[in-house]
């Protein structure tokens, strides 16, 4: 049963008052507010201001007349692909359909045969992104850690390398720098067979995490995204906002700043490349007002996730969010309530490209194996829900009820063989479905305890590469390669 890319859209926490409320609160903040900036961006302004932004060179600020960004918003496309290098792989971001991955920059990783907590490292995003291969619901892969032990001077390169190298699935990483983004295509590049192809069909995509909430750019990463424009790889405008801490304490208020951040980066996006494919990347987060700390799992979260992606629709741009995170530190209940409820809400809400559904723990901080596993589970179920129930003559089984009869049973009937395997949602076996006795004799375990059996199970089966070695060996004539 094929679950990714199906409709969302079924929950809509806005109204389309609130929508149009929210674009117009976006555009008068845009107006009056501005947004600051820093040194090493005076080309991008100058580009700004010859387009019609008022600059305050003063006060490093740019203030965006309405028209300005309303027709730049407009030229950027409706619809993004992000291909896979398998069949079934490729990402049909428009609409409301709804695709969950991986996500994060966790810097731990809670050790698949000791269950403690390391630092991550380059084998992690390896063999992480062996284990998503596997796992049919788990629809793209987003680097999950920070490998710990390399120099970060190599980790651009190397952690593209490790995640093309695991999956055929589309594999999306920010970059450190503008070197890091050149050699990152030149390695795709490499691996497509040539620029154009990559170019054709891109792979790969990159996360820029352009704004500094509150409403300013990054240098960096701002150059990041627009060179990325520019080469027509596909681009996440990542911000992301705590309520309480870097936006207003409100929802609406964090969306209505979220919002304008986001109508910023399509706005120099389209301004450096018009058609340039965009993915509208309101992350909304929690703070956690007692220790100032990131809080992931709360429900509100979700809402505001859902409500990200009915403002992408309004301005007509594919998005990507969140969902799936947890405060939790290990994979247990809390994990299972906050990571279910928020990825239903985003899922239901028909946000395009959810990341962070699968693997997160500790607000972030920390990746564990099976928790992959246990939500590979949950997005299926997710995405079970957006199939809806078939409502025809062959589900209707009206003749066979007839044929039962009254008093009868329906165990042995072809109709029951050809719908039991695909009417009703067939996870990965993570989830417990024995009597309590068989449960007992095979030892009590528990979902985690399970969990590491399945992940055990995938890791130890033959891998494949997903680079040959004829490409492999150019690549390492080039990089400095250390996986």
């Amino acid at each position: 049963m094929k679950l990714s890319g199906l409709s969302g859209g079924q929950y809509k926490p806005l109204s389309e008052e609130d929508i149009k409320t929210i674009h117009d609160a976006s555009l008068a903040i845009l107006e009056k507010t501005g947004i600051g900036y820093e040194h090493g961006l005076e080309e991008s302004v100058a580009m700004l201001e010859k387009a019609g932004a008022v600059v305050d060179r003063n006060a490093s600020r740019i203030r965006f007349p309405r028209t300005l960004i309303v027709d730049q918003a407009a030229k950027a496309p409706e619809q993004v692909v992000l291909y896979g290098r398998a069949e079934g792989n490729d990402l049909d971001l428009t609409e409301n359909k709804v695709y969950m991955g991986t996500g994060g920059a966790a810097i731990n990783v809670l050790d698949l045969e000791t269950g403690t907590r390391r630092p991550s490292t380059l084998k992690d995003i390896y063999e992480i992104g062996s284990l998503v291969d596997r796992l049919d619901h788990i629809h793209f892969y987003v680097r999950s850690c920070i490998p710990t032990d390399i120099p970060p001077t190599s980790y651009d390169v190397n952690v593209f390398y490790a995640c093309m190298k695991a999956t055929a699935k589309h594999v999306m990483a920010g970059v450190n720098d503008l070197k890091g983004l050149h050699d990152v295509i030149e390695l795709a590049s490499m691996v497509a067979s040539g620029r154009e192809n990559l170019k054709e069909k891109p792979f790969i995509s990159i996360i820029t995490s352009f704004a500094i909430s509150p409403l300013k750019l990054d240098t960096s990463m701002t150059l990041v995204m627009q060179e990325s424009n520019r080469n027509r790889i596909p681009v996440a405008l990542s911000a992301a906002p705590m309520s309480g801490s870097t936006s207003p304490m409100t929802m609406a208020g964090t969306l209505a700043q979220l919002h304008a951040e986001q109508l910023v980066g399509i706005c120099i996006s389209q301004l450096t490349n018009p058609g340039a494919p965009v993915l509208y990347g309101g992350i909304p987060g929690m703070a956690n007002l007692r220790s100032m700390g990131y809080l992931g799992g709360a429900v509100e979260c979700g809402m505001m996730n859902a409500a990200i992606h009915q403002l992408a629709q309004h301005i007509k741009v594919p998005n990507y969010n969140s969902s799936g995170l947890s405060d939790s530190k290990l994979p247990d209940a809390q994990a299972g309530w906050e990571k279910a409820l928020t990825a239903v809400l985003a899922a239901m809400g028909g946000s395009n490209y959810v990341h962070h559904s699968a693997g997160m723990l500790e607000s972030m901080l920390t990746v564990a194996y099976e928790q992959f596993v246990i939500d590979d589970e949950i997005i299926g179920m997710c995405c079970k829900v957006l199939k809806g129930i078939d409502v025809d003559a062959e589900h209707l089984a009206m003749e066979v009820i007839d044929t039962v009869g009254p008093g009868g049973n329906f165990m042995m009937s072809s109709h029951t063989m050809a719908h039991m395997r695909k009417e009703y949602f067939q996870g990965n076996g993570v989830s417990d479905q024995k009597s309590r006795e068989q449960w007992e004799q095979d030892g009590s375990r528990d979902a985690r305890e399970r969990a590491r059996d399945v992940a055990r199970r995938m890791l130890s089966e033959e891998k494949i590469s997903y680079i040959s070695e004829e490409i492999d060996q150019v690549i390492r004539e080039r990089f400095e390669i250390l996986l």
